[in-house]
């Protein structure tokens, strides 16, 4: 048996488990995009002061930062599907709150549910963890660009759902909901199909691998770290105003359903080769493009609120979130070992989440509160990634040039 076919049947079970990881981004993921295109206009309908339009999303991220480190805990005793369902269960949970917090016309009920749903958001970050567990070292890159690139349909299915359903009874998004509900329970039924082993307990003696903070001084998971949160708190912080600015600007809910469709097809098509461009060229240079091509989505999103503008810059940056993103989740993957797994996904996510919530909450005061007008809110937002990409690509150049051991 040659080595790439001993490489195909190692990887039997982990090819299964990608094709349900899959289906899962597919279906259940078609909820992010619909709940983050709607969650900023329901909230501006509901509260009484702009500046807290986005605390919905925002509370989305903090429920999410919150979970992250007792559901990899609840994941490393119980397994991965435990958790998977536990996430859909807040999803589904949280969608009805949600609904109720609408018909109410209740901000703090609207509030509340929202933070659930982040139960949800939480579990689903751990799908591209789980396509990584029983892969092979050469498959791991691979499994978790398939598993991101099941979004592609989420990208698709879920605005266009906020279409059918935003208007479609007496109050509105209450339909969109309602509809998540649905999602979360025909989605749920797809991890009996999931076949990750639960890990082994600890055995007396045994490796117990790094502390956490002799893990965070690790220069390579420290980096891997700050690039993920850079990655997907600027996309966050952009996407989270964008349908406010294109509203904003005159233009049609629709119009802004369309932007944020694009910009999701973006996140997710590159999927399909990333996994191949890291196996090749490593994962610090298409992080590091990841970061270039973020940078160039403020840059366009500066030059006009045209509605191709908005287009092309929700575009690059979906792109430059999946290169950013993916090839952080990579690099981090690679540096630590298996008993460790747990711990330091637990400790990423919140690190990476933390700065979702504050991106997030910060994205509706710099749109609303920051300008004298919708364009000079929409301007502060993107600036505000200058910074954050100065010290993600900064740290990344550090790891590159520092002398090895």
């Amino acid at each position: 048996m040659d080595i790439s076919t001993h490489h195909i049947a190692d990887d039997a079970r982990a090819r299964r488990n990608v094709a349900v990881l899959v289906l899962a981004q597919a279906i259940l993921g078609s909820q992010m995009p619909m709940i983050f295109t709607i969650g900023g206009l329901a909230g501006q309908m509901l509260t009484p002061n702009p500046c807290w339009a986005t605390l919905p999303i925002s509370m989305i991220v903090l429920g999410s930062m919150l979970s992250a480190t007792p559901m990899s805990a609840l994941m490393g005793r119980l397994g991965r599907r435990t958790g998977f369902w536990l996430g859909t269960a807040g999803g589904a949970a949280g969608a009805a709150t949600g609904a109720l917090g609408l018909w109410l016309a209740s901000f703090p009920v609207f509030l509340l549910g929202s933070f659930l749903t982040g139960i949800y958001m939480s579990a689903q970050g751990f799908y591209r963890f789980a396509a990584a567990d029983t892969a092979t070292e050469a498959f791991r890159p691979k499994a978790i660009s398939w598993v991101m690139a099941g979004g592609l349909a989420s990208a698709i299915v879920g605005p266009q759902l906020v279409k059918v359903t935003a208007e479609a009874m007496p109050v509105a998004f209450l339909g969109t909901y309602l509809a998540v509900i649905v999602l979360n329970v025909v989605g749920a039924s797809l991890f009996l199909f999931l076949d990750i082993p639960t890990p082994p307990r600890r055995a007396e003696g045994a490796p117990d691998g790094r502390r956490r903070i002799e893990m965070l001084r690790d220069p390579t998971i420290a980096v891997a770290m700050i690039c993920a949160m850079v990655s997907y708190a600027l996309m966050n912080l952009v996407m989270t105003s964008t349908p406010l600015a294109v509203v904003g600007c005159g233009f049609d809910k629709r119009d802004a359903a369309d932007v944020v469709s694009a910009h999701v097809l973006a996140m997710f098509i590159p999927s399909f080769f990333t996994g191949h461009l890291i196996a090749r060229f490593g994962a610090p240079k298409i992080v590091g493009t990841g970061l270039a091509i973020l940078a160039a989505a403020g840059a366009v999103a500066l030059t006009g609120v045209e509605l191709e503008q908005f287009f092309f810059a929700l575009v690059l940056l979906g792109i430059g979130w999946n290169f950013g993103f993916i090839g952080a989740t990579t690099l981090l993957s690679s540096a630590h070992a298996p008993e460790e797994r747990g711990r330091i996904q637990g400790i990423n996510d919140l690190v990476v989440f933390g700065g979702v919530t504050l991106a997030s909450l910060s994205s509706g005061t710099l749109m609303n509160c920051s300008g004298s007008s919708v364009i000079a809110g929409w301007q502060a937002v993107n600036v505000a990634m200058l910074p954050f990409l100065v010290l993600a690509g900064g740290s990344l150049i550090w790891l590159v040039l520092r002398p090895r051991d």
